[in-house]
Order: C-alpha cells, then sequence, then structure tokens
C-alpha cells in the first residue's frame, strides 16, 4: 500500500491495468498493489489520454468538468470569472471546474444580424474579430446594404456589425458634400472650325441616394460623359472671338439644359464654368498680334485726343490774353516772375536811370 495526497485544485485518476477505476479529489488516500496515480491540475481545457464518453461513466467526473457543444454555424463566448477569454467554434469541449468559474454564450451566426446582447466593445476583441464582418459610414456619406444582391436598406452614419459567414454584403457609399469634378483636356473644334483645348469644372452634390446607386450604375462617369457632350454642344455653336466673349454663359447654359438629365442621375448642380481655353502656338502668335495692333490704335487715339484737347486749350487761353490786356499783363509778370526764379546774381551799371529800365521791364 502506498500513501498520497490531492491538494486543493487538483484531481487524481486512479489506474489499473492502463484502466481509470476511480477519481480522487482534494483529500489523502490509499492506493493498492497493482494501481497508479494520474494527478491534473484543475483549470484551463481537460487534456488526457482516455476517452471523454468513457470518462463521463465513471462516477462523479462528470461533476468536476463543464461539457459545451458547439454546433456547425455557431459560437460559444467563454467567460472566466465574467470576462471573455475565448471564442469557441463547432466541436465539443471540457472545462475543469476548478477555482475559476466557467460560463459559456451561444450564438447562430448564420444568420446576418449580430444579437444586441454582445457589446460592441466585445466585438472589437482579437478572439472575437475573426468572425464579424464590420463596416463604417463616415459622417459625410450614406450607404445602402445590399445582401445576396439584393437591396436591404439605408445606413446612416455610424459603425455596422454582421457575422462572417457565406452570405454576400456588400455597402455602397457615397459622399454627401459638394465634389468638384474636373473635366481637363477636351480637344473641340469651334463653329469657324478652331481647334481648342479646355479645362472644365462641375460642382455637384448627390441629392438623391438611391437614384444615384440603384437606378444608375457608376453616376460619376455619366455625369463626366454628360458634361463632354454638353460642352461640345456648347463650344460648337461660337466662333473663336464668339466663345471669348460668351464664356461666362456656358453655366446658365447647362443649368437651362442638362439640370434634368442631371437631376436623373441622383445629382444636383451648383456651378459649371470654363476654367482654361488653350490655344494652339500660331492661332495664339496670330491672336497676340491682334492684340498688340488694337493696344497700339487705342493709344495713337488717346495720343491724338490729348494733343487736341491741349491745343484747343492754348486757343482758349490765347483769346483771353488778346481780348483782356489786364489778363495778359499778368501772364507777363507770371512767366517774368518764373524767369527770374533762375537768375542766381543780377549786375546792373550806368546812371541813376537804371532803376526806370528795370521798372519797364515790368511794367509799361
Amino acid at each position: 500500500m502506498k500513501r498520497i495526497n490531492i491538494n486543493k485544485n487538483e484531481v487524481g485518476l486512479v489506474l489499473k491495468n492502463n484502466a481509470v477505476e476511480r477519481i480522487l479529489t482534494t483529500g489523502k488516500y490509499w492506493l493498492w498493489m497493482g494501481e497508479k496515480l494520474a494527478v491534473y491540475e484543475m483549470s484551463g481545457v481537460v487534456q488526457m489520454p482516455f476517452d471523454m464518453d468513457l470518462m463521463l461513466t465513471i462516477p462523479g467526473f462528470a461533476e468536476l468538468v463543464d461539457v459545451i457543444e458547439v454546433p456547425d454555424m455557431e459560437i460559444a463566448l467563454h467567460r472566466i470569472n465574467g470576462n471573455l477569454y475565448q471564442v469557441l467554434g463547432a466541436g465539443r469541449y471540457f472545462f475543469w471546474k476548478g477555482l475559476q468559474q466557467n460560463s459559456f454564450e451561444k450564438y447562430d451566426i448564420s444568420t446576418l444580424e449580430i444579437p444586441t446582447s454582445i457589446k460592441r466593445d466585445l466585438l472589437e476583441k482579437s478572439q472575437l474579430k475573426c468572425f464579424v464582418r464590420m463596416f463604417t459610414i463616415n459622417p459625410e456619406e450614406k450607404g445602402l446594404l445590399f445582401v445576396d444582391g439584393m437591396f436591404k436598406q439605408e445606413l446612416l452614419p455610424g459603425s455596422y456589425y454582421f457575422w462572417k459567414n457565406s452570405i454576400q454584403i456588400e455597402i455602397k457609399k457615397v459622399d454627401l458634400r459638394i465634389v468638384q469634378m474636373d473635366v481637363p483636356g477636351q480637344e473641340i473644334l469651334t463653329k469657324d472650325k478652331a481647334q481648342i483645348r479646355v479645362n472644365f469644372i462641375v460642382q455637384y452634390q448627390v441629392e438623391d441616394i438611391y437614384k444615384a446607386l440603384l437606378d444608375n450604375r457608376d453616376f460619376n462617369n455619366q455625369l463626366y460623359a454628360l458634361m463632354q457632350f454638353g460642352l461640345r454642344e456648347y463650344i460648337g455653336n461660337f466662333s473663336l472671338d464668339g466663345l471669348m466673349e460668351n464664356r461666362e454663359g456656358i453655366s446658365s447654359y447647362f443649368f437651362k439644359n442638362f439640370q434634368l438629365k442631371v437631376e436623373e442621375l441622383g445629382l444636383k448642380l451648383f456651378y459649371v464654368g470654363i476654367k482654361d481655353i488653350i490655344l494652339p502656338g500660331d492661332v495664339r502668335d496670330i491672336m497676340n498680334q491682334v492684340l498688340i495692333a488694337e493696344k497700339r490704335a487705342q493709344a495713337n487715339i488717346i495720343t491724338r485726343r490729348e494733343e487736341t484737347a491741349s491745343t484747343r486749350s492754348l486757343l482758349n487761353t490765347a483769346k483771353l490774353l488778346e481780348e483782356n490786356n489786364m489778363l495778359f499783363r499778368l501772364k507777363e509778370m507770371e512767366y517774368m516772375e518764373k524767369i527770374s526764379e533762375k537768375i542766381n546774381n543780377i549786375s546792373v551799371s550806368g546812371n541813376g536811370q537804371v532803376l526806370d529800365q528795370l521798372k519797364q521791364l515790368f511794367v509799361k
């Protein structure tokens, strides 16, 4: 015989002829001849080289373990002392009932929706993340949910969680802010056959998400093509000079003729305009020469106008001086004053008639 001791949180299996005869819990025991002892720590998963179904038939063993069976397309949340420890997939599991308290929550993952009983914080944990699909709709966006290719519902800004399974999920999102689209480098012929390159801009906003995503495929490309056609149509109605004079009229043209077509795409126009008009090199040189000639002609006209005005002013002044003797003398004194300002020294010589001579210069 042999004296043995089983400590707390341990379990002993008495073996004879490699078969389990009985279960020993905390306490002191005797082993008889031919009996062996295997001691296991009662924590975590039950791991022993025996068939579990056979072990459950041994008296006292079933009371020492928690058995959890997880069917296909289900998972179980394993909690230890109330905290999430791991996620169990399909299978059969055995856990010791030791000092730790086990609890299990089973969920069907063959469906789409995740029950609200699972806190959203848990869905972000690494143990559960591989079973969950997460989608985020930003504050400036809206989304449409498609399940197996069929539209299901509209999604407002927020985070959405779905079980990861064979169900196909697609979320189409659109930005609800005003967006600017550039239509660059469009080579177009004007009415007088001048080839130009135009850079064009369009500002728009998604107004009807259902029309934009459900009734139309790739509304951005459709809007781009629509703007191209409208731009060619507008420019084709003008000669090069006419286009330069009416480039600002393109906005009202598009709002009048294309607003309904844009609304069919679920969009709303805010601004349409030509950003740049790029001319071929030879046409640009000719227009520069014309511009220089026009500016020179304008400068000559202005010069002649000023000369005419100056001559007319001199003529009027001469008439006034001729008609008014006192005014003539005042003008004469004015010029004498200006001349005198440029004289530094005056040398005089002669008899007492010098003052009379100087007086005669200024007074008749």
